[in-house]
């Protein structure tokens, strides 16, 4: 390797090392586009968060199942079993930014995308999940948090997010409505 090399890899790794790191970024969507484009939309009860190693036991990957309360769109059964990678095994722990986290007991509405027979992934990751709320006789559901940079869909320049907390009532209103159905 001549000296040129040597001065051209060098200041090559030096720029390289200056270069921020970046979050996951997406195109943002809004509740009609997460209702349309989702295979099936539940809301329902957390019951199990584990996490295990994948098949080739190069990655981690973390199973939530949930028990349906209600199917919005699609037919799941009376439990969906989401898989998402990431999670921690042992003194190992594997991040992936941008998706949804999940805890056992938490009440969630969630638009999914079949993986499988029974398996699931979440929709356009943390956008597909909210969290319903409850204080007294309200409902209040919650869009997840974003680690996200959100993009417009048209202009492809940053955005804050489309979804809005609403009461879980709105919620499923508003589904229904997107997807073209009569709210009971």
């Amino acid at each position: 390797m001549s000296i040129r090399q040597v001065v051209r890899t060098l200041l090559l790794a030096v720029l390289l090392v200056g270069v921020p790191a970046t979050a996951t970024t997406q195109l943002r969507v809004d509740l009609s586009g997460l209702a349309v484009g989702a295979d099936t939309v539940v809301h329902g009860v957390v019951r199990r968060v584990e996490s295990r190693w994948s098949g080739d036991k190069m990655r981690i990957l973390t199973d939530v199942e949930i028990q349906v309360t209600e199917s919005l769109k699609g037919q799941p059964g009376s439990t969906v079993l989401v898989t998402q990678p990431g999670g921690r095994m042992g003194d190992i722990g594997q991040v992936v930014h941008g998706l949804a986290s999940f805890t056992p007991g938490e009440e969630v509405v969630v638009f999914l995308q079949k993986r499988g027979p029974r398996a699931f992934r979440v929709s356009d990751m943390a956008q597909g999940k909210f969290q319903v709320k409850r204080e007294g006789k309200t409902a209040l559901a919650v869009p997840e948090p974003t680690e996200s940079q959100l993009l417009d869909p048209v202009t492809r320049k940053p955005a804050a997010s489309a979804l809005q907390s609403m009461t879980l009532a709105e919620l499923k209103a508003a589904i229904r409505e997107a997807l073209g159905e009569q709210t009971p």
